[in-house]
């Protein structure tokens, strides 16, 4: 998002009067590929996306297993996975409810079994990865529409990540939350909302009897939970006194850096969609009458 693009190092090289982070490159390459990869595995289908988002949700266990705990690999690392991993399983199977009520219960699980300090973040960590994952592959589904509905959240949680970054480098002006990111500005937040809603819009048009409007205001719902679940991310890693979540996507740090403006995008996305017909979920969050 907006912070992620603007960090510099402080390695950083200045180019004129703008300062440029020296992985810029790095930055922009891997992006590409994960882009491809998300996409890609979004046109496969609902199998092949069911199988890249358990193996994102898996790393993003391991990776806030090491910011809380700073374990690698521990028995409340191990319930967390098999819960997420079995909810996954339900719900390709069609049966997304009961992977909500595991997920539930698997939180209450780490909560119990989990160490005295930080128990109860250890516990949410269990919801914060599982119900995410849950939404986008029900959402993806075998529906015909399943595809369209991912690509919309991509696209709206993309656009607001360039145009946050654009418009707050551009623009400037008062922080929005400096203790959390200091990079990030009222401007860049309200013109990734701005870009967001033409985005939706414009992605209206491309389905005949959606509603532009609607999906604009959808649009702008899913552009700023997208940007809370960046400064939430933000919020954890600074209590912990951690840069990054891992080091596994070069310029980035890890999937849950990456992923945090999904994860939140994602779960909204799915409560819409379910609270409207949860019998065709990637139209109910499409069209509006």
């Amino acid at each position: 998002m907006e912070g992620k693009l603007g960090e510099l190092t402080n390695g950083s090289e200045i180019v004129g009067s703008a300062a440029l982070p020296k992985d810029l490159l790095p930055r922009a390459l891997s992006g590409a590929v994960l882009a491809v990869v998300a996409l890609g595995g979004n046109w496969a289908g609902h199998i092949p996306f069911a199988l890249l988002v358990l193996l994102v949700s898996l790393v993003m266990c391991w990776e806030w297993a090491g910011i809380v705990r700073g374990s690698v690999i521990d028995g409340v690392l191990l319930v967390k996975a098999a819960v997420v991993a079995t909810a996954v399983g339900l719900t390709v199977w069609g049966a997304p409810q009961w992977g909500v009520c595991l997920v539930l219960l698997g939180t209450l699980a780490v909560y119990a079994i989990g160490p005295r300090f930080h128990r109860g973040i250890s516990a949410f960590g269990v919801a914060y990865v599982g119900l995410p994952a849950i939404g986008m592959i029900w959402l993806r589904g075998a529906d015909g529409w399943g595809a369209a509905a991912i690509f919309f959240i991509f696209a709206i949680v993309w656009t607001t990540d360039t145009f946050a970054y654009l418009c707050g480098r551009a623009i400037g002006g008062p922080k929005l939350w400096p203790a959390m990111s200091p990079r990030k500005t009222w401007a860049g937040t309200l013109g990734g909302i701005v870009f967001s809603a033409i985005a939706g819009a414009l992605f209206a048009t491309q389905l005949p009897g959606s509603a532009p409007v609607m999906l604009a205001v959808v649009a702008i719902l899913l552009s700023i939970v997208a940007q809370a679940g960046d400064l939430a991310e933000s919020a954890l890693k600074r209590a912990f006194d951690v840069k990054n979540a891992s080091n596994l996507i070069p310029g980035h740090g890890g999937f849950m850096d990456r992923m945090d403006g999904v994860v939140t995008a994602a779960s909204l996305a799915a409560v819409l969609a379910a609270m409207r017909g949860a019998q065709t979920p990637a139209q109910s969050l499409l069209f509006w009458s």
